[in-house]
């Protein structure tokens, strides 16, 4: 039993990462479907990948150059996976009209300008966000880091609770995770995402889960409208969001505060 579980953990992570995994796992649609329940539990690993080289980093560097450093690094730990997610839903919402167009247009490896622009945009405002925060100090924005990335990917799953997937075929390469999670998988990756807010205090806890929902809400909205349910893109595009609402959430929380 631990084994399988262990087996469906390498499994996500090699999916939606490029970190190795052990030779013996074996890759299958089935045992892919069911290792999105680790997708939080990913984002554990992502952020404090992250927040390890900001934290190396920041000894020796300015505080910006190490904040680039960690965006960086997770970017370079996932392939850049949901960021390249976020510009093909920019590329699709912007450009197409019909259910048809968006998805034909998100399905095209070339990007376009909505996507650029939205991909410059969200990792400027991440930045600023991120150097902001380490303003305060260093402690907010490893914590934010550790608090974002698993939370951020919970967010995601709750588009695959909520809507079918999109696509009639199954050539894209998120079709074999498009399922609906099981209660059990749910609760899995529900405590993968919501643990870490033990980090924060009160406040921060609500106002970081309030925006969170406010992002899987507005995701859901969106892709259900114009889509009629969700792609592998749309994940992406909903785990960015969330991440960016996150650390507005906390930074709003410590100015106020």
């Amino acid at each position: 039993m631990l084994r399988a579980q262990l087996e469906l953990f390498f499994i996500a992570l090699g999916f939606f990462t490029r970190l190795p995994v052990p030779g013996w796992v074996e890759f299958s649609p089935e045992k892919l479907g069911q290792a999105a329940r680790f997708l939080p539990w990913i984002g554990w690993i992502v952020g404090l990948i992250g927040a390890g080289v900001y934290g190396l980093a920041v000894q020796v560097l300015p505080v910006d150059v190490a904040v680039v450093l960690a965006m960086a690094a997770s970017i370079r730990a996932t392939g850049a996976f949901h960021e390249d997610g976020w510009a093909d839903t920019c590329d699709g919402l912007g450009g197409g009209w019909s259910r048809e167009q968006i998805l034909k247009i998100m399905k095209d490896s070339r990007i376009g300008s909505y996507g650029a622009i939205g991909l410059v945009l969200m990792l400027l405002a991440k930045y600023l966000a991120l150097a902001d925060l380490a303003a305060e100090q260093d402690y907010p924005l490893i914590v934010a880091l550790l608090v974002a990335h698993p939370l951020s990917r919970l967010a995601a799953v709750s588009l695959m609770v909520v809507l079918d997937y999109a696509r009639a075929d199954d050539s894209a390469k998120s079709a074999p995770v498009a399922r609906r999670p099981t209660l059990a998988e749910l609760g899995v990756a529900t405590l993968g995402g919501v643990l870490p807010l033990l980090l924060l205090n009160a406040a921060e806890a609500l106002s970081v889960l309030g925006l969170t929902a406010l992002a899987s809400v507005l995701a859901i909205r969106t892709f259900a409208r114009r889509l009629g349910g969700y792609t592998g893109d749309c994940l992406g595009a909903t785990q960015q969001v969330a991440e960016l609402f996150i650390y507005l959430a906390l930074l709003a929380t410590w100015s106020f505060t």
